[in-house]
């Protein structure tokens, strides 16, 4: 390998490093879960590798990383085949949606961008009905603040092309997503939401979990159905079941990442991550997100000993 080459995989990785949080984030916007996530990000960094020596400086290394890791997206969903258009809340019925743990943004060495904070879970629900290029379309232009220009650059087509898509995705997210661009941001966790948090991690009997409760909470749980009301959710959480439960949180709000141990295991498995929306100090949602990839999000392990 020639010097100049070295020194162009050395930029490359000193570059990739620099944006790796930020483009992981935005790979979370796109797909809408951690796992998923992941992988574009790899292959956002492979496809960078493969096409190193022909950079050109034209746009900024973020720029380009950004344009890569969204047609790897598209990609990524043009090889899953056709999907069908959400009917109804997918906090209640995808199983493709996941929490972000706020751990992850803690490392992003972006801190001063606004963009990042977009993760408020009902807007990640709202982008999965948008169809890819829409919802690519959108994130690049109202979440990152690209021109026209640049995404139909990105996107290889028309600028027409590209408003279309706009107009169409605002159209749908007016209906979907929370109406007020405050409400897009990463929630702040109070003190009262920590010890709610940590009564809720405590708590064992259907009594206790019902003091935590709004009257209308619910539970969603895909693909298992929701649970609604008080009455039916603190019967659900006060099972007598053997759980070992962490706090943390995910995108900005109070959650708990949950291991059970079923009768005659010798070990917890991962199980659950409940992320929960707290208004007037009483639990009015939770949105439990089932499978132990969810868990491995935390960097936690896939069991536990006794």
């Amino acid at each position: 390998m020639s010097d100049s080459s070295d020194e162009q995989a050395v930029w490359l990785q000193r570059a990739f490093d620099e944006h790796r949080r930020e483009l992981h984030v935005h790979c979370y916007r796109l797909a809408g879960n951690v796992t998923d996530a992941d992988d574009l990000v790899q292959e956002t960094f492979l496809r960078a590798w493969r096409a190193r020596d022909r950079f050109e400086g034209r746009a900024s290394a973020r720029t380009w990383f950004y344009r890569i890791a969204t047609n790897v997206f598209l990609d990524s969903r043009k090889a899953a085949g056709h999907r069908t258009v959400p009917y109804g809340d997918p906090l209640e019925w995808s199983t493709e949606l996941g929490p972000y743990p706020d751990a992850l943004l803690a490392d992003d060495p972006q801190t001063g961008l606004a963009a990042r904070e977009t993760v408020e879970l009902a807007v990640i629900a709202a982008l999965m009905y948008l169809p890819p290029r829409q919802r690519a379309a959108f994130v690049l232009r109202d979440v990152h603040g690209w021109t026209p220009q640049e995404i139909a650059a990105a996107l290889d087509t028309a600028v027409a092309a590209v408003n279309s898509l706009l107009q169409r995705a605002r159209h749908t997210l007016r209906r979907r997503a929370p109406s007020d661009p405050k409400d897009w941001r990463r929630p702040q966790l109070s003190s009262e939401d920590e010890e709610i948090l940590r009564r809720y991690a405590n708590a064992k009997d259907p009594e206790t979990f019902r003091a935590l409760l709004a009257e209308d909470v619910r539970i969603t749980m895909p693909p298992e159905p929701p649970v609604v009301g008080i009455d039916a959710a603190a019967e659900f959480l006060g099972r007598p079941l053997d759980w070992r439960t962490f706090p943390t949180s995910a995108n900005g709000r109070p959650a708990l990442i949950n291991y059970l141990r079923r009768p005659g295991s010798p070990h917890y498995e991962a199980l659950v991550v409940d992320v929960l929306r707290i208004e007037n100090g009483k639990i009015v949602e939770s949105n439990a997100f089932i499978g132990a990839r969810h868990v491995a999000a935390f960097s936690m392990p896939a069991t536990l000993e006794p």
